[in-house]
């Protein structure tokens, strides 16, 4: 497994992630798989949010695989904390006890990085500040980072919170990827050059920001899976098959493959809960695509050049 530093952290993570969204459905048995697996092909960032499935994803991750102090150290841990029902949350108190309760609920006395979900408007930077510091003294998270946020909304933070963002986890994959084709189709007057994100990909470069990709083979917001769905993107799956075909890896290993070759060196999210799946996107490690290999996946989702 290809290894990558998140942000200026010093941490060395693995290229993709186990994102633990959905495993709180899965039996026992078949969550200790999917995470021996994890680990066996050289996953051991397990990413989690207080959220997900009302925190049972974060207590079932703890059942399934206890850690021991060395262990633990082998590991790590990210949550995400910020979304309440009806709103966001961003301010100190929310935040403080969010993170004792994920603490909690993984069985730990730390988590390596936790991010704040989503922005939030009402967001107060002093308050963060305060919270990032107050946990970060008390030993209870190492690093932290954001989800979906602009670089005006990093910016702010940063301001108050010493450079503190390690981290930006955004919806990113070869059918989705609004954050490339604003910067491709500079000066051009037609919708894909509509800079809805403040250049957000660039501003992580220049700041030292690993971007996370999350959702890495779905198109629209939760619309679906591109992966195997010819009507809409036949195309695409012709393409990601003949390269499969050319380095002997499933197709879904060369959509990850596609988002690490780019020079950002994101870190991928998968939430599979399919062992056997996890595997086979691991072999991705094995892949660098050629320049020309990386285009034509790209235009291949419905994509144009100017």
């Amino acid at each position: 497994m290809n290894k990558i530093k998140l942000g200026r952290s010093g941490v060395e993570a693995p290229q993709i992630g186990l994102g633990c969204m959905r495993i709180a459905g899965l039996s026992a048995a078949q969550g200790e798989k999917l995470i021996r697996t994890a680990m066996e092909n050289g996953i051991n960032f397990f990413d989690h949010a207080d959220i997900y499935d009302g925190g049972e994803c974060e207590s079932f991750f703890a059942k399934v695989f206890p850690m021991n102090a060395d262990l633990r150290e082998k590991v790590i841990l990210q949550t995400k904390c910020g979304i309440r029902q009806g709103c966001f949350d961003f301010s100190k108190e929310h935040i403080l006890a969010s993170v004792d309760a994920s603490l909690a609920r993984l069985k730990t006395e730390y988590v390596d990085f936790l991010l704040l979900h989503r922005p939030d408007t009402l967001m107060e930077p002093e308050e963060v500040a305060e919270a990032f510091c107050t946990l970060r003294k008390a030993g209870k998270v190492r690093y932290f980072g954001v989800s979906n946020q602009n670089p005006g909304q990093m910016a702010l933070l940063n301001k108050y919170c010493g450079d503190a963002i390690q981290v930006n986890q955004l919806q990113f994959s070869v059918a989705h990827c609004p954050i490339i084709d604003s910067g491709l189709n500079v000066n051009m007057g037609i919708p894909e050059s509509v800079n809805r994100d403040g250049g957000v990909l660039e501003y992580c470069r220049l700041h030292g920001i690993t971007i996370q990709a999350w959702s890495p083979f779905q198109y629209g917001m939760f619309e679906g899976v591109y992966l195997g769905n010819t009507e809409k993107y036949g195309k695409l799956n012709e393409e990601l098959d003949r390269l499969a075909a050319k380095y002997n890896v499933s197709a879904s290993a060369i959509a990850v493959a596609w988002i690490s070759r780019h020079p950002a060196r994101i870190q991928t999210i998968v939430g599979t809960t399919n062992p056997e799946h996890l595997a086979q996107i691991c072999a991705s490690s094995s892949v660098t695509l050629t320049r020309e290999e990386w285009y034509s996946l790209y235009l291949s989702a419905g994509k144009k050049l100017p």
